[in-house]
């Protein structure tokens, strides 16, 4: 994916969430470190359905109000596909390191 596909799928879902939470969504913002946020390998694609695929994502820092994006490397973009195989909508310990290196790197651009 080139930066303008990039910006144009935050600026996508920064409509949706900004439709679905209002002004609790006050921006967007890409993290573009090439290190996984999930476990700090390359980013890579994953098998997904016997395809292979970049797993772009997002969270919302609600601190802050700040719709984060970020790629995945296929590892941990397989390993969270199957556990919401398992468990449906429950967050893993992996979400929750994506997460905390997201909102770490997202201090840091601010800085």
């Amino acid at each position: 994916m080139n930066h303008d596909d990039i910006d144009a799928a935050m600026a996508q879902m920064f409509q949706q969430a900004h439709a679905q939470f209002g002004k609790a969504i006050k921006g967007y913002w890409f993290y573009e470190d090439d290190p996984c946020p999930g476990c700090g390998r390359a980013i890579d694609a994953a098998q997904i359905k016997g395809q292979r695929s970049l797993s772009l994502n997002a969270f919302i820092y609600r601190e802050r109000g700040i719709l984060i994006g970020y790629f995945l490397c296929g590892r941990c973009a397989e390993k969270i596909f199957k556990a919401a195989e398992r468990n449906p909508y429950k967050q893993t310990s992996l979400h929750t390191t994506i997460e905390e290196n997201l909102v770490k790197a997202y201090r840091r651009h601010l800085h």
